[in-house]
């Protein structure tokens, strides 16, 4: 992995993933892809490795979005199917993920970090689909109906004007909010949340969001309690009631 993106596994069981190319506002080179591309791979494999959050370096960029210079260049006309490596799109992923949003997240900035499961952003953030100002196209976009209402994203999408991460919290993009140099610790602190609950049940729960996004109500519900069978049947099913019932903090196995 080149030192364009970052890998830091921590002994909590959390994969920090940071974008560094703060000259260049973290913008989605070809070097950049591929380093982000290892970075899944890598967090995906590792077992330790629970949760994963992704940043950027500095303070100005969580990522500026493509490389437009890149795209003059090759003349490029449609993006091949697999050129950006987006969590549980073009990247195979099975666990979550947090989006931790410092300063702009503009057009495939704004793509990466809808495409993680949750995100925090600081205050000084900016969020934006500018693709409508450079000709371009944003299909990407399309599951962020599942988030926010109809007409905002009918706004953001056809001016292509920046929202600020206030605006986005109170739509329902982002999850926390932080201070200007907080977001990654504001993502740590949700991820520690998140690796408080039992393993299986994690990884249901968020099957369950997923399942009830892409299903009708009769279709989630049993898909979901499907997918909750496991959780049902492990250790930790007995462990977490026995934990409560004796006032101590629960040991999770994970099976």
């Amino acid at each position: 992995m080149s030192d364009a993106v970052l890998f830091d596994t921590r002994d909590d069981g959390i994969a920090v993933i940071t974008i560094n190319r703060p000259d260049t506002r973290n913008a989605l080179s070809r070097e950049v892809r591929e380093g982000l591309r290892a970075a899944w791979a890598r967090f995906e494999a590792d077992a330790a490795c629970r949760i994963a959050i992704l940043t950027g370096s500095g303070e100005k960029a969580f990522c500026a979005g493509g490389d437009l210079k890149e795209m003059v260049e090759t003349g490029m006309a449609v993006p091949p199917r697999d050129m950006f490596p987006l969590p549980y799109d073009s990247i195979e992923l099975t666990k979550p993920t947090i989006a931790a949003v410092n300063g702009h997240a503009f057009a495939g900035g704004w793509m990466i970090a809808q495409a993680c499961d949750l995100c925090v952003a600081s205050t000084n953030a900016k969020f934006a689909i500018t693709e409508v100002k450079v000709g371009r196209g944003s299909p990407w976009a399309a599951p962020l109906i599942h988030m926010i209402p109809q007409r905002i994203m009918m706004e953001i999408m056809l001016t292509g004007k920046p929202i600020t991460a206030q605006r986005a919290y109170e739509v329902g993009l982002v999850n926390r909010l932080a201070e200007p140099g907080g977001a990654l610790d504001a993502a740590l602190e949700l991820a520690a949340d998140v690796l408080d609950g039992a393993p299986l049940s994690v990884k249901a729960a968020r099957e369950t969001v997923m399942l009830a996004t892409e299903m009708g109500r009769s279709a989630a519900l049993q898909a979901a309690r499907a997918a909750h069978e496991h959780a049902y049947n492990s250790q930790d099913a007995q462990e977490g009631p026995r934990a409560f019932a004796e006032k101590r903090k629960p040991e999770w196995k994970g099976r």
